[in-house]
């Protein structure tokens, strides 16, 4: 049941939650006293005539699992009320991990928690206190929990117990017995990736190799060098079973070798030790080589369009390198990862900072100049016709119809106050997902359903078995292990974000880029690469654009961030 009411006086719109779990309570007009007790007090405390009632019946406390609950909490991201009011605290949850997930987030959304009989109005400073200490224990409970959990695991580990996860590939796992043995298929191309990597030393040569091959995974995709890194880094292949290597909380962090569990000798081996060895060895100095080259890159060369260009042909996002270094400068080239992977697989050819830059900053002062002289444009044609002007363009025989109508419609209503690929000139977003935001989602998914399964286990009137717990966790971490690993070897050199003073970085941007193109018919890439810092160039672009669509080394497609798409047809 829900019922509204309006108030013509008051600011405050309140949500009332009301829950009974058994039938016994609904007979005994437990809803009723609760729905008249918390509308008088939303009256006489609160001020206020203007509440919505939302009522589950029948209901247990023991999750937030609840319609009229979940149906509260969606109105409430909206911003449809200032308070929440219930009657007892555990009419929200009897869960002290959900009901502090739900504060915090009521907390962020800036709505007023009120418990009328235990006096928690978080609009004070006693009920704020009071709600901290709850919170306190709480995180107590989550800590005491993954310690015991920790633990049990590590004890298991040292008795040679298997903790769980995906079963290595070139193995087979017994489920019944707890036994490995080897997968004589796997076995062999185990050995080869260890044989060809000290031939190579290359993961990225390697991994091509083995596609060309027209070898695959277990799951049937193409090798890549984070799949290769792990099999090779692992010593499961020389019969050795190793845990507790990595920090909890940051998966990233490797502990102190005093804390590892390893048991030798745990089954049979694939790889000699002496081979692993080896391997382990070229891996770590190969990474030291990366990190110093990596080191000496980030301080002097910054990739302007990195995460922002993708190969027409096959759609994945391109990865950036620094080019040939030259003596006046040095710039970037952008490569499609399948192609790396396997040549046959893409068509898609590289492109560089000169091409790309050259035609995007012509175009966005094409933009310009038209939003600055709209008055004498007076159809989509002679629009087109401004925006191609110039050398730049001679490939370009026509733009999309679509986009082209979109900024013509846009200049027309006279309604921009900025820029006209600013925020005040803003369309419906085609985005285009990149490869790292993918991975950055799949992490946070497996983090919700970490903590889901631990909820389960502690607080679920079936509780699992303490084994199948342990089995579970171990696999969702290798899970988000792996996700890790694959986000820390991504190449995508992403402007950091996260600046004290975001907002001010870009518009400093935006100000230098403008006077750079003031009173311009033309403009040079390579003279305003040299002449501006990269990072300030790449903060604009990064400021005003989604994506870009390569084809045959060319731009193909432009999405600015306020909706606007133009797409080139070749000639």
């Amino acid at each position: 049941m829900m019922q509204d009411r309006t108030a013509p006086a008051s600011t405050n719109r309140v949500a009332i939650y009301i829950r009974v779990s058994t039938t016994h309570q609904i007979d005994k007009d437990s809803l009723p006293m609760q729905r008249q007790d918390l509308i008088a007090y939303a009256k006489l405390m609160l001020n206020t005539d203007d509440y919505v009632i939302f009522e589950d019946a029948g209901y247990s406390g023991k999750n937030t699992d609840r319609p009229k609950f979940q149906e509260m909490m969606s109105q409430i991201r909206q911003g449809a009320f200032s308070h929440l009011l219930v009657w007892k605290i555990d009419r929200i949850s009897r869960n002290l991990l959900d009901f502090a997930t739900m504060y915090k987030e009521l907390k962020d959304l800036g709505v007023v928690f009120v418990s009328k009989n235990e006096q928690f109005d978080t609009s004070t400073a006693m009920g704020e206190a009071m709600l901290k200490i709850i919170l306190v224990f709480a995180e107590l409970e989550r800590n005491m929990t993954s310690e015991r959990v920790t633990a049990t695991m590590i004890s298991r580990a040292s008795n040679g117990q298997w903790n769980g996860g995906r079963v290595p590939y070139g193995y087979n796992y017994d489920y019944e017995t707890k036994d490995f043995s080897i997968n004589p298929i796997e076995a062999e191309i185990v050995r080869l990736i260890h044989d060809k990597y000290e031939e190579m030393r290359s993961l990225v040569r390697e991994s091509r190799y083995l596609n060309e091959k027209g070898l695959r995974t277990r799951a049937g995709n193409l090798w890549n060098p984070v799949s290769l890194h792990i099999i090779l880094h692992n010593i499961f292949y020389c019969g050795d079973y190793r845990y507790n290597v990595l920090k909890e909380g940051d998966r990233q962090k490797v502990k102190d070798e005093s804390e590892w569990i390893t048991v030798e000798d745990h089954h049979e081996p694939i790889i000699s030790r002496e081979q692993k060895e080896r391997v382990i060895a070229m891996l770590d100095t190969n990474k030291r080589l990366d990190r110093k080259r990596n080191t000496y890159q980030s301080e002097k060369y910054v990739h302007v369009f990195a995460g922002l260009l993708y190969c027409g042909n096959c759609g994945k996002p391109m990865g950036a390198t620094p080019a040939a270094a030259k003596k006046d400068w040095q710039y970037s080239k952008y490569t499609c990862p399948t192609r790396r992977k396997l040549a046959s697989a893409c068509n898609g050819k590289f492109t560089s900072d000169p091409i790309v830059g050259e035609f995007v900053f012509n175009y966005v002062l094409n933009m310009l100049n038209v939003q600055k002289n709209f008055a004498d444009i007076h159809s989509p044609e002679e629009l087109q016709a401004a925006l191609l002007i110039g050398n730049t363009f001679s490939y370009i025989d026509h733009i999309d119809e679509d986009g082209l109508n979109d900024l013509f419609n846009m200049l027309s209503s006279g309604k921009i106050k900025g820029t006209v690929f600013g925020k005040s000139a803003k369309l419906k977003k085609k985005k285009v997902v990149s490869e790292l935001s993918k991975l950055r989602n799949e992490k946070q998914k497996i983090e919700r359903a970490l903590d889901r399964l631990t909820k389960l286990y502690l607080y679920a009137e079936d509780a699992m078995p303490e084994s199948e717990f342990i089995i579970q966790k171990s696999k969702l971490t290798e899970a988000l292990d792996e996700v890790n690993e694959q986000i820390g070897f991504s190449n995508t050199d992403e402007w950091n974000q996260s600046v004290s003073d975001e907002e001010f970085v870009r518009r400093a941007s935006e100000f230098i880029i403008a006077q750079k193109l003031t009173d311009r018919n033309y403009v040079s890439y390579k003279r305003l690469a040299t002449s501006v810092d990269t990072a300030v160039i790449k903060t604009f672009v990064q400021g005003i654009i989604d994506s870009i669509i390569m084809d045959a080394g060319q731009v193909k497609q432009i999405i600015f961030k306020n909706g606007l798409s133009h797409t080139f047809i070749f000639k």
